[in-house]
């Protein structure tokens, strides 16, 4: 897929969402517009549109084209994803709304990249079009926000520098979550809302939700890692309580996914666990005994039936989100200890942090850079189902930290 081909180089559907205006307005301030990236905007209201093209505008700028398209218009959606190198999608949930853009990319070469944590949705779309992107040369890379970058690049970078150290992978890395501030993202309750709808009529869905290897590749080897934690555990590495961490469950199979696409680089032996890190002492515990209390009983309130229509009605909805304020006093802190297979002397931790709330102005920094390090960066060639890590590695990592506010760094 030659750049001369296309008339863009990034589409952000879904750019008069909440999220999807925020990555416009980020590639607006950080690219600008008809400069060096060439890219638009899209989705099925005119007006909308201009209304966020008229926010991204700068002075003397030219101004940000505006494609239309719907969702239930498959010819519509064939036609735009012809028109680009990569698709930015922030419209979910996207076992709703998502396969149709995937399959037009698949079919016409162009990347895609998105936000979905939906792990049932991102294995059927592996089973069902992996074989056609790996032909087509398109490169599908999900995860790309909050979920799962942290998380997956975390470990490239820090596999990386056990390698740079001492010639040999970490065995084992544990994530676990310092601190972190912001809201809740509409969007990720919908998609979990979502998926506790289907599995009342496909049980399957639950079986993949709690596979530890869901997303790796068929008929490969697994791994020895088991279920994610949900209870109370000290951890004698660092010292303190955790509980359980909620987007664990999709984190930890993306990177166990990337572990299998980078040739088991890790190891087929790798072991990878997340959680939150509540503290030492009685109080320690006590902070991790909540955590694992109101994680499990939102997993409870959200399969049932009665109770998630009420949840749906409390929590946040799609298209919603914090304030400005909100979003650029969040953060987050997250740490990540790698073992040496052999000497723990040799163990090596990083930190991991960003500028901005989680779910909101992180990640739509997250996205932006992932989609133009998809348009623009000299990537490993051939397409498939990748993940951030296996697609874009050291790239996204100097984009991430250059651009986006984030920092990697050994301590």
């Amino acid at each position: 897929m030659e750049g001369s081909d296309r008339d863009f180089d990034v589409i952000v559907w879904g750019a008069t969402g909440f999220t999807g205006r925020l990555v416009a307005e980020y590639l607006a301030l950080t690219y600008g517009v008809g400069r060096e990236l060439r890219w638009a905007i899209a989705g099925r209201s005119a007006d909308k549109l201009a209304s966020i093209a008229s926010m991204a505008r700068e002075s003397q700028a030219e101004e940000l084209p505006q494609l239309l398209a719907d969702i239930n218009d498959p010819d519509s959606i064939d036609q735009l994803v012809q028109k680009t190198r990569v698709i930015c999608t922030t419209v979910g949930p996207y076992a709703l709304y998502g396969s149709v853009m995937v399959e037009a990319c698949v079919k016409h070469g162009t990347h895609c990249c998105d936000l979905t944590g939906e792990t049932p949705w991102m294995r059927k779309m592996i089973d069902q079009y992996q074989t056609a992107a790996e032909a087509s040369g398109a490169k599908i890379v999900h995860t790309c926000g909050f979920d799962s970058i942290p998380s997956d690049i975390g470990v490239y970078f820090l596999q990386q520098c056990m390698r740079e150290k001492y010639s040999v992978q970490a065995a084992e890395i544990k994530y676990r979550v310092v601190s972190s501030a912001g809201g809740v993202s509409g969007g990720t309750v919908a998609s979990m809302m979502n998926m506790m709808d289907e599995a009342k009529t496909d049980k399957s869905i639950f079986e993949t939700l709690q596979d530890p290897y869901a997303l790796n590749p068929l008929n490969q080897p697994r791994g020895p890692d088991g279920n994610d934690q949900m209870g109370t555990v000290y951890d004698h590495d660092f010292r303190q309580w955790t509980g359980p961490f909620m987007m664990a469950g999709i984190n930890t199979r993306v990177v166990r996914r990337s572990n299998a696409l980078l040739n088991y680089s890790y190891g087929r032996e790798f072991r990878y666990s997340e959680a939150i890190l509540t503290g030492s002492g009685p109080g320690g515990y006590i902070r991790a005994l909540l955590v694992a209390l109101g994680t499990g009983l939102m997993g409870l309130l959200a399969a049932l039936g009665p109770t998630r229509a009420l949840l749906k009605k409390m929590l946040p909805a799609p298209g919603e989100g914090p304030s400005e304020q909100a979003r650029n006093t969040g953060h987050f802190n997250i740490e990540l200890l790698g073992k040496h297979a052999l000497d723990e002397s040799k163990n090596i931790r990083i930190r991991v942090t960003g500028d901005k709330d989680p779910g909101y102005g992180a990640t739509s920094k997250m996205l932006a850079e992932s989609a133009v390090c998809l348009a623009m960066d000299s990537l490993t060639e051939g397409g498939g189902f990748l993940t951030p890590a296996s697609a874009m590695g050291d790239q996204l990592v100097k984009r991430l930290q250059q651009k986006a506010g984030m920092g990697f760094h050994m301590i």
